[in-house]
């Protein structure tokens, strides 16, 4: 088997990344890493491709909303960018896969609802392809609410979406959700390109279920890869076909860099990255 790439999603510095794209990336380099996964990137294409080739750095996967007219986020909505221009940057960055990372959570609640979400997925894929591109889903909790005959709605919309739309499954979330996190890894198979690697003190209520009170970032308790209840050992070792292993935090604990080296040293001394 062959061991999948670190990475680490921007988002995770956005704060000092805002502030210094160029010292952040170099900072990234430094440590190690040679891929990251990009975000809000469409804005800012061509400013985003130097910096990383400044910095020896590639970004394959980034995120960009595709499913959705405002993107959500627990520090405040953003507006969507039409398709063409998501993948136009994206194809400026250099990406190879363009990731949605939320649909609304009361989308997720009915079966139609999961239906519209897969068609949407497989369209954009249509699309992506004209431009070299693939695309793919980054899951949090809410998908994990619902469940049909059985099957979560995560699952159904797996089911429902072409095998070329590539699944990242976020590990923290998906413990969020109440799954058996290595399970559904060994279950979604080849289909999962890249996992969010997030650990910390899982939240004992789904944040997304409907009458959740208000939720916001600030109020997870995020730890280092391998110190929290989320069991990535044993996740990362029952994926068959991962591509990715991209280190992320919502909410970092302390120092963002020292954070992401921590995560970082966890996949390199467990052997479980490149």
């Amino acid at each position: 088997m062959t061991l999948p790439e670190a990475s680490v999603q921007l988002y995770t510095l956005a704060e000092a990344f805002t502030a210094d794209m160029h010292r952040s990336l170099d900072r990234l380099a430094a440590a190690g890493l040679t891929n990251v996964e990009a975000f809000d990137f469409v804005r800012r294409a061509p400013e985003l491709r130097a910096a990383l080739d400044a910095s020896g750095l590639a970004s394959p996967t980034g995120h960009a909303p595709l499913l959705s007219d405002e993107l959500w986020t627990p520090d405040g909505s953003i507006p969507t960018p039409a398709p063409e221009a998501v993948f136009e940057a994206a194809a400026t960055v250099g990406m190879r896969t363009v990731i949605d990372p939320f649909v609304d959570p009361q989308r997720w609640l009915t079966e139609a609802g999961v239906a519209d979400i897969a068609d949407r997925l497989n369209a954009a894929g249509d699309l992506a392809a004209s431009y070299g591109l693939t695309v793919g889903y980054h899951n949090h909790a809410q998908e994990f609410i619902a469940d049909f005959d059985g099957v979560s709605a995560y699952e159904r919309f797996v089911a429902l979406t072409d095998d070329r739309v590539a699944l990242e499954l976020d590990l923290f979330w998906a413990r969020t959700g109440g799954q058996d996190v290595p399970a559904l890894v060994e279950r979604l198979g080849s289909r999962l390109l890249a996992v969010h690697v997030k650990d910390g003190i899982v939240p004992t209520a789904n944040p997304w279920a409907p009458g959740a009170p208000a939720f916001g970032s600030d109020s997870l308790d995020q730890r280092h890869a391998g110190t929290g209840e989320v069991p990535l050992d044993a996740a990362l070792r029952a994926a068959p076909a991962l591509a990715y292993a991209v280190i992320e935090y919502d909410n970092a604990p302390g120092d963002v860099f020292t954070d992401i080296a921590a995560s970082l040293a966890f996949l390199r001394d467990g052997g479980f990255v490149r």
